[in-house]
């Protein structure tokens, strides 16, 4: 009996090294997306690089593990606010700059981590957005009240987007950039795999990416730049610095007399036809860093000055308290009363108006001395009733918090104003950034924003977003305008921050059905 043996297969080689530059392609387009999306941000009008940038931040991320969403979010994370934040290390080196982006990134991780987490789910790029805008909303509360710089919506203070700001304010705004261009993702991805166009997938991702955009122009009814209560001109004071820098509080006084000179400016202006009479004078944050209610001076000073322009002037001070609270205040200055209304700023920045910690972190550096004594918040809103005409002043900083802004209109504001100082950034992209808050401001709740700033940019903004006036940087100079008043409101005022839980809830709802399916198959393969 014969016996057959079978011929021995030889072993299968073994798979062939990955090269190792195509390891480093995701990371690397990882970090492009970052870059793209920070150069869609002003100075530059490049608001349609946005949603570019999210469909490469998409496609990165489509089919990783959430650990490695983690790593290559925070790559992407670093790419944008790097180069975003570095006006923030201008004056005190590049230690908080760095500290602060690798911080703030490390939420852009977390959004990575999601993102790849449920980009196996149908329709992902829905899912994905919901998980961006958790993220953004996680952000500008924690820590430390939130650091909202670097919202999505931010980014968009121009451009078929923009209107959906009056509907669902900066979240919604955001979501639509982000959906957008997560579905341009995943109609490349589709594509790329060589899917017919007319197949429910394709057709799906086209929606999606298209959506928003319909979106957008239906809102444009809602942009409205009409005079509703009639009209005011309003004049806003830049008097500038003697020097930039962290110095700038030594310089207090310069700085409160060149506001000083710049108004009686324009009152002779005035008084020789040269500009038109303001019914109300606007001037920036730390215009008069020297308390007015305590040095005779500062108060004759900014008594005059009204007098002189014939109009009620809100002035930016720092005021001593008689309880010892140290306040960032806003005073209404009436040319025949004097001081009477004030607000205090009540979003204040760590580590610039109050040191968190502060023990803690002069571990790291001396410079957190630098603030001698933290500012109070204060407690409250307050509308300014100049000339008839209703300010709602939002003080630099809380121009980046939903609720600072929405509170000032719903208490009645017609018109909001963003006095500002930012002096110690020198010429960086910052004053552009901040600007172009108040530009989405604007539409997100249909009224005019002023933005009196001490180095500029100064900038009269219609409720449409649109800049009427501004003015250069680091000059002393005046601006002058007619400016609608309104008082009807957006559904953005209106619905509040339901719009945005709404969509947290789409991002959480995701995270939830992709950890269902991942469980039910675990559990089927036992």
């Amino acid at each position: 009996m014969s016996t057959t043996i079978a011929p021995v297969e030889a072993p299968a080689p073994p798979p062939a090294p990955v090269p190792r530059y195509r390891k480093l392609v995701r990371p690397a387009l990882a970090a492009v997306s970052g870059l793209l999306l920070y150069a869609s941000f002003p100075p530059r009008p490049l608001w349609w690089l946005a949603p570019f940038a999210f469909a490469l931040f998409g496609l990165v991320m489509y089919g990783r593990r959430a650990r490695a969403g983690f790593g290559l979010g925070y790559l992407a994370g670093l790419g944008f606010l790097l180069p975003l934040l570095v006006w923030t290390g201008v004056e005190v080196g590049p230690g908080p700059w760095l500290g602060l982006a690798a911080v703030e990134a490390l939420f852009v991780a977390a959004a990575g981590a999601g993102i790849a987490y449920i980009s196996r789910l149908p329709l992902w790029p829905l899912w994905a957005s919901g998980v961006w805008i958790a993220v953004e909303a996680a952000r500008a509360r924690f820590p430390f009240g939130g650091f909202p710089w670097g919202k999505i919506a931010f980014g968009q203070p121009e451009g078929v987007f923009l209107p959906l700001a009056a509907v669902g304010g900066t979240p919604l705004l955001g979501f639509a950039v982000v959906l957008c261009g997560f579905g341009i993702g995943e109609l490349v991805r589709r594509l790329a795999a060589r899917r017919r166009v007319w197949e429910r997938g394709v057709a799906g991702a086209a929606l999606l990416a298209a959506v928003p955009v319909a979106a957008g122009l239906a809102a444009l009814p809602l942009v409205d730049d009409g005079a509703e209560d009639g009209t005011t001109t309003v004049g806003l004071i830049q008097g500038n610095v003697p020097r930039m820098g962290l110095d700038f509080a030594s310089q207090r006084r310069a700085v409160l007399d060149y506001h000083v000179k710049e108004t009686m400016k324009l009152a002779a202006d005035v008084k020789a036809g040269r500009a038109a009479q303001p019914d109300l004078v606007l001037w920036p944050e730390n215009s008069s860093d020297i308390d007015p209610y305590a040095n005779a001076d500062a108060y004759f000073a900014i008594d005059e000055a009204a007098k002189a322009i014939g109009a009620p002037i809100s002035v930016g001070a720092v005021v001593n308290a008689k309880n010892g609270d140290l306040l960032n205040e806003q005073i209404l200055w009436d040319p025949k009363k004097g001081p009477t209304t004030t607000y205090d700023k009540r979003q204040l920045q760590p580590f610039g108006e109050y040191m968190p910690y502060r023990s803690f972190f002069r571990n790291f550096s001396s410079d957190v001395d630098l603030v001698r004594q933290d500012f109070t918040p204060g407690k409250k809103s307050v509308v300014f009733d100049m000339a008839g005409t209703k300010i709602g002043p939002v003080t630099c900083y809380e121009a980046a918090f939903d609720w600072a802004v929405r509170d000032q209109v719903k208490a009645g504001a017609q018109i909001i104003s963003v006095p500002s100082n930012n002096a110690t950034f020198d010429r960086s992209e910052m004053t552009y950034q901040q600007l172009a808050m108040s530009r989405v401001r604007a539409v997100e709740h249909s009224r005019a924003v002023m933005v009196p700033v001490t180095t500029g940019v100064t900038a009269v903004i219609r409720p449409d977003g649109s800049v009427a006036q501004k003015t250069k940087m680091f000059t002393a100079d005046a601006l002058v305008a007619e400016v609608p008043k309104r008082s009807s409101t957006t559904p953005a005022t209106e619905l509040g921050t339901l719009p945005e839980w709404l969509l947290v809830a789409i991002g959480v709802g995701g995270l939830g059905w992709a950890g269902t399916r991942t469980y039910k198959a675990r559990k089927a393969r036992g």
